[in-house]
């Protein structure tokens, strides 16, 4: 967490809030969340730069700066892209880490209570190495049946894991890799290969509904993730399967099984729905 959506939407904010401004200054509180790149360095190579164009590649929240550079934000659990005004709460500012003065007067804070996330600074030809490394993104017209298929078929993992696997598919992680799994009736511990075609499109279509209806939503918030307004995200409400262990199955009324037995994090499924 924040997974696609969440990045997706504090990504589209940016875009339309902060393109075209200048970095006037940069204050850094907590260097440990920097990533090749020291307190000293990003202070010479990002002031004095246009912010262009935000966007998002896999989890990962990417600021195209006039330099040709790219500052890539991996918030993580905790980590959040924050406007602000001169309006954000205290509490929100308490847990800034690196804050972006722009020369209109307001300031984008990387805020991160546990400081878990990572800001990067990135030449071109760095980030392209990068993101050639990951998976299709799963938004794209190229992620098709066919090309989900074909990612499942070649793994020798459980699907669950499969599906988080950001070398194979850019951006899911457990909350939405939980949901569609239990919304296309396929059990998270089934090895990828052993996913049938019929499956597999079924699971196709409920990961692009599902990742698509959480950004309307402007993402799932449970305690940290805030959008760059510093709003709560309301997929939260939607979920049918993640986070609802023991409740009723909204299918058949079983009982919701929850086991970090499949990947280390906790997996919520039926056990009789899902096969």
């Amino acid at each position: 967490m924040p997974e696609l959506p969440e990045t997706e939407t504090i990504a589209r904010d940016l875009d339309r809030t902060v393109s075209g401004a200048v970095v006037a200054a940069i204050m850094v509180k907590h260097s440990d969340v920097l990533r090749g790149v020291t307190p000293a360095r990003l202070r010479a190579r990002v002031v004095g730069a246009t912010l262009g164009r935000t966007w998002r590649r896999a989890k990962h929240i990417v600021i195209d700066l006039s330099t040709t550079d790219h500052l890539v934000v991996q918030p993580r659990f905790t980590g959040a892209l924050l406007i602000d005004t001169g309006d954000l709460p205290d509490g929100e500012r308490q847990y800034s880490t690196v804050a972006f003065e722009l020369t209109d007067g307001r300031t984008l804070h990387y805020r991160d209570i546990r400081r878990l996330g990572t800001v990067t600074l990135m030449t071109a030809s760095a980030f392209a190495k990068y993101a050639d490394s990951l998976g299709p993104e799963p938004l794209e017209p190229s992620f098709t049946p066919a090309a989900l298929r074909a990612i499942l078929a070649r793994s020798r993992q459980p699907v669950k894991k499969a599906l988080m696997d950001q070398r194979l598919i850019a951006g899911i992680g457990n909350i939405y890799a939980t949901e569609s799994l239990w919304r296309a009736g396929i059990d998270p511990s089934r090895p990828a290969a052993r996913v049938s075609q019929e499956a597999s499109e079924r699971l196709h279509r409920e990961i692009v509904d599902v990742l698509r209806r959480s950004i309307r939503a402007r993402g799932t918030s449970f305690r940290d993730y805030r959008d760059a307004r510093g709003m709560r995200g309301s997929f939260a409400a939607e979920l049918l399967a993640y986070g609802r262990a023991g409740e009723a199955c909204g299918r058949c009324g079983r009982r919701l099984v929850g086991t970090a037995a499949i990947d280390g994090r906790m997996t919520v499924f039926c056990s009789h729905c899902q096969r």
